[in-house]
């Protein structure tokens, strides 16, 4: 059983990874709006049937704070997110781009002490800078002069604040006390993903984007709607059942490595060593900045 979970593990952390790489191969056959919406609506017409019974009442109990916070939800994590990973990707490579992953734990540190009342300690701050100072290294490839004048790549700033909103939704995941089960979880989340979407899909209208999928589009949305989504969320919550929420959480930072692993044999992209130094910063500060948090937990 324990083996059965592990492979489960790297099959969920592989479609992750795959997310990145899939939304820089299509990046010329389909908007990142269009994409990002057409993984809502996909997501959606799979879950209806699922929940059209038991998910109308639920909504009818549900208090103005309930709303508050599944409204947060769907801005940070229902597509907006994806939106901003799919556009960056136009602009920064997708090596570069799943070395940023490993940022989340930082923000989340960042963002729990004004939204949930945590304390950053100076260790943790210590953490913070060296983490940052990874993310800029990678951000101007390595070069001195660009990190001096804060000179990045638009792609990799689209990145990081990609990073930044999936933080902001782990963060307001905390703040949840409705009855909803997973399900009908996702099903409200991915309507209130829409909302927001709406406006960016409507400016790429606008502005005369090709909103038509192709065939590689098509795919694209599909495997980001069962695969990075449906089925990697449910294997994810497989995995944690049975091997503990830490030990599952550990390895999440194996996923920049799967993911500079296939951008190499998909994408034939090449990391250069300011990846390498950059990542090794960034897992540096990572563990600086959460051995505290660590600590507090097992006691």
């Amino acid at each position: 059983m324990r083996a059965a979970a592990y492979f489960i593990l790297l099959a969920t952390l592989t479609l992750w990874s795959g997310n990145w790489i899939v939304a820089r191969a299509v990046r010329a056959d389909i908007a990142p709006g269009v994409a990002t919406m057409g993984r809502l609506v996909l997501v959606l017409a799979l879950l209806a049937p699922l929940v059209w019974r038991t998910l109308p009442p639920k909504l009818r109990a549900l208090g103005p704070r309930d709303w508050r916070v599944l409204a947060a939800l769907g801005f940070f994590g229902g597509g907006l997110h994806l939106a901003m990973q799919w556009l960056g990707l136009h602009y920064t490579t997708a090596t570069s781009g799943t070395l940023y992953l490993s940022t989340t734990p930082i923000f989340i540190l960042l963002l729990a002490a004004p939204l949930l009342g945590e304390r950053i300690r100076r260790r943790q701050w210590i953490g913070v800078a060296i983490s940052f100072f990874g993310v800029t290294l990678i951000a101007t490839r390595g070069d001195l002069e660009g990190v001096a004048t804060l000179s990045f790549n638009v792609g990799d700033l689209l990145a990081l604040g990609s990073m930044a909103m999936w933080a902001s939704y782990t963060v307001f995941l905390r703040l949840r006390r409705d009855a909803l089960n997973t399900l009908e979880f996702i099903t409200v989340v991915c309507v209130f993903g829409m909302f927001w979407m709406t406006p960016w899909v409507l400016w790429e209208i606008a502005h005369g984007t090709e909103v038509l999928l192709s065939a590689r589009g098509a795919l694209a949305v599909a495997y980001s709607a069962i695969g990075s989504l449906l089925l990697a969320y449910a294997g994810w919550s497989y995995v944690v059942t049975r091997l503990g929420a830490a030990r599952a959480g550990v390895t999440m930072h194996l996923m920049p490595a799967l993911g500079v692993l296939m951008a190499t044999v998909f994408l034939g992209e090449v990391p250069h060593w300011f990846h390498f130094a950059g990542i090794a910063l960034i897992l540096s500060g990572v563990a600086l900045s959460s051995s505290r948090a660590r600590v507090a937990a097992a006691a």
